[in-house]
């Protein structure tokens, strides 16, 4: 498994420190590096992130402040939360916020892995979860719950106000955001390819530059998504 992470800290060379550590785990690959909130919660808009290196103490700024955003903006995806700070006392309020670990500076190599570890746990914990038949979600489509298979999903469209899920059999339309359902979906068995467009990774048999094709239909690729759906691919099949 691997976890799309991002670094949130506006001090250099621990930034730096942070890269490094990001950089030598096979279990991470880093997004992007941060040094405010605001710019974090622009990216959080069109981007999904499993896990968040968080400074708590930043110039101008509370760390705080975006822990608290997520219960408030339902759009964004709760990732997994890392705090780093050399003041430790914000560890017992952070961990109200149910963070994953709380990592003073300096951080070592052996507590950045202990981190590392709890979070892969708990992360592959939730994306093993079936029941007796077989993975699924419930949507609302026509006014009644429905039960979706995982693996008859083909792919999701938006639709203005809402989203159209095509499956093996037939198509559903609900009423939700892209970035919403995007949330409900499995974390590395479905990818957006395009803001209008996801799609089920095992259910891809081809792709260029421009387009994504699934039994014969071709969904439109994003040029800035292709090197991130040719690593899904091949994650997905190793």
């Amino acid at each position: 498994m691997i976890l799309n992470c991002i670094i949130v800290d506006d001090n250099s060379s621990q930034r730096l420190d942070s890269l490094r550590l990001i950089n030598n785990h096979p279990s991470l690959n880093l997004m992007e590096k941060f040094t405010s909130i605001n710019e974090v919660k622009k990216f959080l808009l069109t981007n999904t992130v499993d896990l968040v290196i968080l400074e708590i103490n930043l110039s101008g700024s509370d760390g705080f402040k975006l822990l608290d955003s997520f219960k408030t903006n339902h759009e964004f995806k709760i990732p997994y939360f890392i705090i780093t700070s050399e003041d430790t006392s914000h560890a017992f309020k952070a961990f109200e916020y149910n963070v994953i670990d709380y990592l003073a500076k300096p951080v070592s190599i052996k507590r950045f892995s202990e981190a590392i570890a709890k979070t892969l746990k708990d992360a592959k914990m939730k994306e093993n979860f079936q029941d007796s038949d077989g993975e699924h979600i419930f949507v609302k489509s026509n006014l009644k719950k429905r039960k979706i298979y995982i693996n008859q999903i083909k792919w999701i469209e938006a639709l203005g106000d809402y989203v159209k899920l095509i499956t093996n059999n037939k198509s559903f339309v609900i009423l939700s955001t892209m970035k919403a359902f995007e949330n409900e979906l499995p974390k590395g068995l479905f990818l957006r390819i395009h803001k209008s467009y996801i799609v089920n990774l095992k259910k891809v048999e081809r792709y260029d530059s421009k387009h994504v094709e699934i039994e014969k239909t071709k969904l439109p690729l994003s040029r800035t998504r292709k090197t991130q759906l040719s690593k899904a691919l091949d994650l997905i099949t190793s």
